[in-house]
């Protein structure tokens, strides 16, 4: 199983970025990720990840369709692709009702038929051919002149059946949040159908101090317990807090929950470590690949 790590974003500066990027390439990751948070934009980082480590591949998780009109998320996309060299792996999906409306001020209306259609003009862009839709949420007529770009994959944020099965049906695959073995098994895999890739989302964390990273989750991320998509992902696999579903304990225990995705037909690993530094220092060096 391919394995990546998440850069993380939140509240530093290039410098700290650019710093992991060495770091995660020095371990032989295969992928950094970068998602979009309300901080710095991914697309325009990538190239500096790029540079601070050069050959290693490049990917977005996730960045929000509404904001970006599908040909300037495809301008993106191919000139971070040539600006580096590097496989870049475009990450994208719906975001949230409550993002979009609350903090963009589009209308959420819809959301599959607008994926559908994003999809549809964005692919032949990223091929270099002109996008002709017209459709109900959105029109994209036109392409770009980017000779030389190569075509980045496309993946879907999805934890949703719909989403997935459209994933499976127009992109390249999916990347999961808070999806452990039995729903990656049991929903993802024979939803995506074929052979779409599904990048693995995952907390995780080698420590010895299981209850109190446990607790620093739920303080943290416990509120997407009550989000409907990630609710039912959480349902899927049994789990009644956002808490449970992170991969937590000592290199054997952290090692054994990694292998039970990877039978269960995850490609990827996308490694978002948390804890304290040192915690976080033995999890990069466990997992690297």
């Amino acid at each position: 199983m391919r394995t990546g790590i998440l850069i993380d974003e939140l509240g530093v500066g290039f410098d700290a970025m650019t710093a992991q990027a060495r770091e995660a390439a020095r371990l032989g990751y295969h992928t950094l990720w970068l998602a979009q948070r309300g901080g710095w934009d991914a697309l325009t980082a990538l190239p500096a990840l790029g540079a601070a480590a050069p050959g290693v591949e490049l990917g977005t998780c996730v960045v929000p369709t509404y904001p970006r009109h599908p040909i300037t998320m495809a301008a993106q996309a191919l000139t971070a692709q040539a600006a580096t060299g590097a496989p870049v792996h475009l990450g994208i999906g719906l975001s949230h009702k409550y993002i979009i409306e609350n903090e963009f001020g589009y209308s959420f209306g819809r959301p599959l038929r607008h994926l559908r259609e994003y999809l549809e003009a964005l692919n032949p862009v990223l091929r270099g051919e002109k996008a002709d839709v017209h459709g109900e949420t959105l029109t994209a007529a036109g392409g770009l002149n980017t000779p030389g770009a190569r075509r980045p994959a496309v993946l879907i944020g999805s934890v949703s059946p719909q989403s997935t099965r459209l994933a499976g049906e127009l992109a390249d695959g999916v990347i999961t949040t808070w999806a452990g073995p039995r729903a990656t098994a049991e929903f993802v895999v024979p939803t995506l159908g074929g052979a779409g890739r599904v990048v693995s989302g995952q907390l995780i964390c080698v420590t010895s101090e299981v209850d109190e990273r446990r607790t620093w989750i739920e303080q943290t991320y416990g509120g997407a317990a009550n989000v409907p998509a990630y609710r039912a992902i959480l349902d899927r696999e049994g789990h009644e807090r956002v808490s449970d579903a992170a991969l937590i304990g000592d290199e054997e225990t952290v090692l054994r929950q990694v292998k039970s995705l990877e039978d269960a037909g995850a490609t990827e690993l996308l490694v978002m470590p948390i804890g304290p530094a040192e915690e976080q220092a033995r999890t990069r060096e466990l997992l690297a690949a």
